[in-house]
């Protein structure tokens, strides 16, 4: 992995893409790019009809700015929420949450950990993969 120097930028051609069955994520800045990074911020992009389980980050609080698309999203107990471009939500940290995507394209979210490290657990997931930098992600047609 690449780190920056301090005061940098970075450009999605030169970040590796994180895969998940739903979709994708381009971490932007993180203490991974940059050491002294408080927060973890990158482009998710859920892919239609998709969506990711619900969740908690248990040290961190999220924001979420939807850039495009539409869809539903959870946050603890309020029940299913429509969100679309333009729309933020905030998770307090240990709260149960989810995104689906109902649109006919893509879902793009700008989604930012305060503080950072959130991003390790994805990590784990089942069906994670990980494409080195100007790798595309290729996505099988629905039978």
């Amino acid at each position: 992995m690449t780190t920056f120097e301090a005061g940098a930028h970075t450009v999605p051609s030169e970040l590796s893409t994180e895969v998940f069955d739903w979709g994708s994520i381009k971490w932007g800045v993180s203490a991974d790019l940059f050491s002294r990074a408080p927060v973890t911020a990158g482009e998710v992009i859920i892919n239609p009809t998709k969506g990711h389980d619900r969740h908690v980050h248990p040290n961190s609080d999220e924001i979420l700015y939807f850039i495009d698309g539409e869809g539903l999203q959870t946050v603890g107990d309020s029940g299913e929420f429509p969100v679309k471009a333009g729309d933020f939500v905030f998770v307090p940290k240990e709260t149960l949450h989810s995104t689906f995507n109902t649109g006919w394209r893509q879902l793009r979210i700008i989604a930012i950990y305060s503080p950072g490290g959130a991003e390790q657990a994805l990590r784990e997931a089942p069906d994670y993969s990980v494409l080195t930098p100007g790798a595309v992600p290729v996505w099988e047609r629905a039978r």
